[in-house]
């Protein structure tokens, strides 16, 4: 891939009209955050470039929040991106989380609650990376990070029976509910698949909000789009990403449409 455009000074001012301003609310997808050097599907940031995106967005007067904030600014959202960061890789207390502090960002970390202290076993390629152990879960908590379920064990849910599908909506939430002390707002879905009956599932569970990927006709407040973020992203590619984001939508989540067919985004992830 080309070098990207080398991103505008984090304090100069947009020199052109903010997307984000005049559509639905932006979510950033991260996942591990460490060197990206075996990177195979694309899911990992260093923690400079990290800190170069957030910067970026500071640039825009964008401040990044946790998915429940974001939504419950309503109207008053204008200014706010949503973070969030799945899969629940250990790497984000020791190389994500001083970054969101120097920025003053909250963020979404969607966790696995059936395999603390694992790997993401679900990557075929690799490599191997560790998973936030239950007392890590509790320190993300009590860093002011929203934490919120991926499922107990990261499987495609649309693939489930309705008793499996049941335990990793609901059993998930009430095990993050023991560990920190709440139950979760959000659900993210693995691999960002998502059909209406998994999207019922988590309205069912007792959820207030569920994470896509590209939810198709099935947009709403439980298939929300989000915006996948790489190491690659700086300047120009945000910018674009950001347009993007804004020009396909065309329904509001608030809406509650959806269809039976089934949205897969994102490759083997």
């Amino acid at each position: 891939m080309a070098a990207d455009t080398p991103a505008p000074r984090a304090d100069a001012p947009p020199s052109r009209p903010r997307p984000h301003t005049r559509r639905q609310p932006w979510i950033l997808t991260y996942h591990s955050v460490t060197d990206p050097g075996d990177d195979p599907y694309g899911i990992t940031v260093s923690p400079d470039r990290l800190d170069e995106q957030l910067s970026w967005l500071r640039g825009r007067r964008l401040r990044g929040v946790g998915v429940s904030e974001l939504l419950r600014a309503g109207a008053g959202r204008r200014g706010l991106v949503g973070l969030t960061f799945d899969d629940g890789y250990a790497d984000f207390l020791d190389e994500a989380l001083p970054v969101l502090r120097r920025h003053g960002f909250r963020a979404t970390v969607f966790v696995l609650p059936g395999r603390p202290g694992g790997v993401n076993e679900w990557d075929p390629l690799g490599p191997r990376k560790p998973l936030l152990t239950h007392e890590d879960v509790r320190r993300v908590a009590a860093a002011g990070m929203e934490v919120g379920s991926h499922g107990l064990c990261h499987q495609d849910l649309t693939a489930l029976t309705d008793e499996e599908l049941r335990r990793e909506t609901r059993h998930s939430r009430e095990l993050i509910g023991d560990l920190t002390g709440s139950l979760p707002e959000g659900f993210c879905y693995p691999y960002g698949y998502v059909d209406r009956r998994v999207a019922d599932a988590a309205r069912t569970a007792g959820y207030g909000y569920a994470c896509a990927l590209a939810p198709g006709p099935l947009l709403s407040r439980f298939a929300l789009p989000r915006t996948h973020i790489s190491q690659a992203d700086r300047g120009v590619r945000l910018w674009a990403k950001d347009l993007r984001h804004g020009l396909r939508q065309v329904t509001s989540p608030a809406a509650g449409h959806r269809s039976a067919g089934r949205a897969r985004a994102g490759g083997p992830r």
